[in-house]
């Protein structure tokens, strides 16, 4: 069973804890780098945790619950007001193809909604070819937009975008 969970700046470790798994396992996939990361202190993880949401899923197990997978949603500089961006989703290597990122997902989707966004977008690097496909099943689209990955600038990143649909309480995907 995974739970879905929002953090508060008090959980700046589950944040820091994960957030460093995730990029020493797939430091090709996120805009920093583990040694950039590694550096922070206290003050700027919980500063991430005040200026935005962070959720965490935790499968449950015999000794208690694990973090398997984090994201974050922004108001992304230069975007519309009414758009909602995805950050740094990552999912344990051990728990991917098994609902996880979806659930997390939902959850950033559900918040994008509570807070009347119109659309949700996220970049994902041209290459991550699982999750294009992901995020295409769940009814996000590219929008054209390309750019360098931020810490890889041989290697391009696209934009895509899913459309919000608030009366039908959840994502169109026309």
């Amino acid at each position: 069973m995974i739970d879905i969970e929002v953090l508060g700046e008090d959980d700046w470790q589950v944040v820091r804890d994960v957030r460093l798994r995730a990029l020493r396992d797939s430091a090709h996939a996120f805009g920093s780098t583990l040694a950039r990361e590694e550096g922070f202190r206290e003050q700027h993880w919980r500063m991430r945790l005040r200026s935005s949401p962070w959720w965490v899923a935790r499968r449950a197990g015999p000794t208690g619950s694990s973090a398997v997978g984090l994201a974050s949603m922004i108001s992304e500089p230069g975007s519309t007001s009414d758009d909602r961006h995805v950050v740094g989703l990552w999912v344990d290597p051990g728990e991917r193809r098994q609902g996880v990122a979806t659930a997390l997902l939902a959850a950033v989707v559900a918040a994008a909604r509570a807070e009347e966004a119109r659309t949700v977008s996220l970049w994902v690097a041209d290459d991550n070819d699982a999750a294009v496909r992901l995020y295409g099943r769940l009814g996000f689209t590219p929008t054209g937009e390309r750019q360098p990955l931020p810490n890889s600038p041989g290697r391009a990143e696209s934009r895509h975008e899913m459309q919000l649909d608030r009366a039908a309480g959840e994502g169109s995907r026309a």
